[in-house]
């Protein structure tokens, strides 16, 4: 039987995103870096990254027989990677409507951008930032502004005690702190 029109494998032709997505009807919000770090890896990828993975396929395909060919393999799965990965990159920065948190800064009240200091009914404080979907790092104590905790901060002021629904249940907790990036 010819192998013309079998597929490699169904997991690598996988197109779905794995990623955050955003929510229906609303808009993909990024602060000015986040959309430059996201525009710089797109720019990565198709200048540097896809064109070296190019040669090494092409080398290996002029080798001969490709179903043995480990380089040829594995470059072609690296490519659909790449590939994936542009589309995704260059869909999220059509959508994406940027945001410059520094005009708020020196106010106290909560919007996208804002590094919140806050306290819960424990006496447990915690400073979070509030990001864009695709930026947010929770490792960083990033938080994207469609999350539980940026909704109930989000128009907040300093001293405002807010509620919070947990799966523990209904958290009041006090914004004891509103800072925003330094304008350029």
């Amino acid at each position: 039987m010819s192998k013309a029109f079998t597929r490699e494998s169904d997991a690598d032709e996988d197109d779905e995103d794995t990623t955050a997505s955003l929510p229906s009807g609303s808009k993909n919000y990024i602060t000015p870096m986040g959309y430059a770090r996201m525009r710089e890896e797109l720019l990565n990828l198709i200048d540097n990254e896809r064109p070296k993975v190019v040669d090494i396929v092409h080398w290996a395909a002029s080798n001969g027989d490709r179903s043995e060919n480990g380089d040829y393999i594995y470059g072609k799965k690296r490519l659909r990677e790449i590939d994936r990965r542009i589309r995704f990159l260059t869909k999220r920065l059509e959508l994406a409507v940027i945001s410059d948190p520094s005009v708020h800064h020196g106010g106290d009240q909560v919007f996208f951008g804002a590094t919140v200091s806050y306290e819960d009914p424990h006496g447990v404080a915690n400073t979070i930032t509030i990001l864009g979907i695709d930026e947010a790092d929770s490792l960083n104590a990033q938080v994207s502004w469609v999350s539980p905790i940026a909704q109930a901060l989000l128009k907040s002021h300093v001293g405002d005690v807010v509620k919070l629904q947990t799966p523990k249940g209904l958290l009041e907790i006090e914004v004891l702190k509103v800072t925003y990036p330094s304008p350029p």
